[in-house]
């Protein structure tokens, strides 16, 4: 296999209750790339990271890290470091001794040092002799993301790890985290069904849906040329227009241009901050969400013209 290769999922598939949870997924991960993994709730995401973890059996399938089969391995042999949704700080240990937890075969002296390495690095330092009860939910992620790292896992994977934050502690704690593993290119999975921090986090986004992983490319791909009309949509606001061959344009709100006056008719605004967003009524009778400038104001039922202001838009076949 490719040296640079740290994870091959191969065909991994899962079934509960005759119900095809994950379903043939195929996926590699490079070393010191960060993929996300984004699609909507119950698709199969966070069954599919434990998989890989060894924390659920498969069906079928196999899991490779650096170039070693795990797929019969158990869970604590695989050197994985994993970050659940809450944390799961042990409370009645004091910061510096979760993050200490797993380092339990290094001498006192380097544990010490490791310890302070890891609070160092996602910056918590001050914090070491606090109880996690002591502290906020962004910075109990930030430990339990040191504790992961402390053990210098193969692998990282994270499951939504900032689902139960509020935005303004998502947005600054998505980036610190980012920054963390890339420093020390850990290669790592972070699921989400959150498109924005799928887009903004990942080297590559990977797209899944009913189990089945339907595009992995970069951000800008993944929302520009979206493999079929399910990612399209789920991976951005888009109208979808039909051609004369029978496929459908893929139109985001910013690649309309509006003007005052016309045959299309406004249905709906938006106030947005810095744009208005408009669903409008072409005179064709299709229906598009455009972003206007909000310095320029239009009401329900006024009159506009839309054009589309790039000229290769994408498209993608009618029937995804």
């Amino acid at each position: 296999m490719n040296a640079s290769v740290a994870l091959h999922v191969d065909g991994l598939s899962r079934s509960l209750g005759g119900k095809r949870i994950v379903d043939g997924v195929t996926l590699t991960l490079s070393r010191g790339e960060l993929l996300t993994l984004v699609g909507p709730s119950g698709c199969g995401k966070s069954t599919l990271l434990r998989m890989i973890a060894g924390l659920e059996p498969s069906d079928g399938g196999r899991v490779i890290i650096d170039d070693h089969d795990m797929s019969s391995t158990p869970p604590e042999q695989r050197h994985i470091g994993f970050v659940f949704q809450d944390g799961s700080l042990f409370g009645h240990l004091r910061v510096d001794q979760n993050v200490a937890f797993g380092l339990k075969h290094l001498s006192r002296s380097e544990r010490t040092a490791r310890v302070e390495a890891m609070l160092e690095l996602v910056q918590l330092s001050g914090v070491a002799r606090r109880y996690p009860h002591q502290l906020s939910g962004g910075e109990q992620q930030r430990v339990a993301l040191a504790r992961a790292l402390a053990t210098e896992p193969r692998l990282m994977l994270l499951d939504e790890p900032f689902a139960s934050l509020d935005e303004v502690l998502r947005e600054e704690l998505r980036r610190q985290v980012a920054e963390v593993l890339r420093a020390t290119r850990t290669p790592s999975i972070l699921v989400t069904h959150d498109r924005h921090e799928a887009l903004t986090l990942g080297d590559r986004v990977a797209v899944m849906r009913d189990g089945r992983i339907q595009q992995v490319d970069s951000p800008e791909a993944v929302h520009d040329r979206p493999s079929n009309r399910f990612v399209a949509g789920f991976m951005g606001v888009a109208s979808f227009l039909p051609d004369s061959e029978g496929m459908l344009i893929v139109v985001r709100p910013h690649q309309v241009a509006m003007t005052p006056g016309g045959d299309d008719v406004v249905l709906s605004c938006e106030f947005a901050g810095a744009t208005r967003r408009y669903t409008v009524r072409r005179h064709d009778g299709t229906v598009v969400v455009a972003d206007g400038a909000s310095s320029v104001k239009l009401a329900t039922g006024d009159a506009c013209t839309l054009q589309f202001t790039t000229e290769r838009l994408h498209r993608v076949v009618a029937e995804s």
